[in-house]
């Protein structure tokens, strides 16, 4: 186990499709978090940012961006680009600094606006980048993969769309509570059934939109906080930041093939199954201690597989554990209680640190309808292009 940093304050800006500039909604969601930890902004010691790539040259340098945004005032500055794990990568870097002793307190900012429709590859021409090669290619959009994932739990597992559907009737009805969210609205197994067909066999309502959001938490050391008469804060305990092992034998996003098993033996595990390890390891605690988890659900079929990747069932059993209830508001392991990215889409360096700070707000008791009863420890989990796998595990 390493030391824990504690979390002073959370902020959000709500999601939605706004029209403005991704600074906007980060520096929003920097002064909540500001005000919600009680501390000026100048005298924060260090600021680390999770870029996007949407924002021009701003949004590649998003620590800077953020730091003059709210005002120059010396502090240290980094940013973190990690695809859809940019967010937990970001807290990574900020706590490394507070154990190093670097600093006492980091604000941690991520947002983004994002386009129309699904996110596609940045612009020019680049046959040796796989994520280029997916579009240009196969014509692979990010819901492709989604309903390849689908059909491969279909045909492992017998999972069905019905079982699908229900993963969106539990998570907008969480989101319906959320004053972040983008979508408050229940949505039925009917109306998912009767939503267009996007990537066979999802529907629109089984696939995350993309979104404008920002998020942002400020982290210190556990010495500042008593010292600010914080005696019992929310602490993170681990951040995993894993990569996959060779060979890899299920398609993953954004690759046009799978790894050849025919040299080296396949890990026992699967990749996302790793990430979740090592941040159960780091903390010192087991599937079994969670009282609730926050997951990447960019499509229904993908919140399933994510419950075996945590441990909380056994592989394959999934849509077992969403049937028993074991998932939804008073079960014996909520998921998604703050509505997941059904019900926010997604705001990619944003979405991982918002993660966080729905973890903080239940083990804080202070998340209002959505409140898990006696909620102790959560977990954070979520996978970005190119092998970054994050999560992060978050204790009272």
């Amino acid at each position: 186990m390493t030391d824990e940093v504690a979390v002073l304050g959370v902020g959000l800006h709500p999601w939605g499709k706004w029209g403005r500039g991704f600074v906007e909604y980060g520096a929003a969601a920097a002064r909540a978090a500001l005000a919600d930890a009680e501390l000026d902004w100048r005298d924060v010691g260090s600021i680390v940012g999770a870029d996007t790539v949407r924002g021009g040259y701003p949004g590649y340098v998003a620590g800077a961006t953020f730091a003059k945004a709210l005002g120059w005032q010396g502090a240290r500055v980094s940013s973190v680009y990690a695809a859809c794990a940019s967010g937990a990568q970001a807290i990574g870097a900020a706590r490394a600094q507070i154990l190093a002793g670097l600093a006492d307190t980091v604000l941690v900012v991520g947002a983004d606006a994002a386009p129309k429709g699904f996110f596609r590859p940045a612009g020019g021409d680049r046959p040796d980048d796989p994520d280029w090669l997916r579009f240009r290619v196969l014509g692979a959009t990010n819901p492709t993969y989604f309903g390849l994932y689908a059909r491969r739990r279909m045909a492992l597992h017998g999972d069905t769309p019905e079982d699908f559907a229900q993963v969106k009737v539990k998570n907008s009805a969480m989101g319906a509570l959320n004053p972040y969210a983008r979508y408050r609205k229940r949505v039925t197994a009917e109306e998912v059934a009767a939503s267009a067909v996007v990537a066979d066999p999802l529907r629109l309502l089984d696939i995350c939109a993309t979104s404008d959001g920002g998020a942002a938490l400020v982290l210190s050391s556990m010495d500042f906080a008593r010292r600010r008469g914080v005696a019992e804060p929310v602490r993170i305990r681990a951040v995993s930041t894993v990569t996959p092992r060779y060979p890899n034998t299920v398609l993953d996003l954004p690759d046009i093939a799978t790894d050849s098993a025919v040299a080296v033996e396949p890990a026992a595990e699967s990749f996302r199954a790793s990430i979740t390890r090592a941040a159960y390891e780091e903390a010192g605690i087991g599937p079994e201690d969670l009282s609730l988890a926050e997951v990447y659900d960019l499509s229904t079929a993908l919140e399933l597989q994510w419950y075996e990747d945590l441990g909380l069932c056994s592989e394959g059993e999934g849509a077992k554990l969403l049937r028993e209830g074991a998932t939804g508001p008073g079960g014996r392991i909520p998921v998604n209680a703050s509505g997941g990215l059904a019900s926010f889409g997604e705001a990619v360096p944003a979405q991982a640190i918002a993660q966080v700070c729905e973890l903080t707000w239940q083990l804080r008791g202070a998340a209002g309808d959505r409140q898990i009863a006696g909620a102790r420890v959560g977990v954070s989990t979520n996978q970005g292009l190119f092998g970054h796998g994050s999560a992060v595990v978050a204790v009272r």
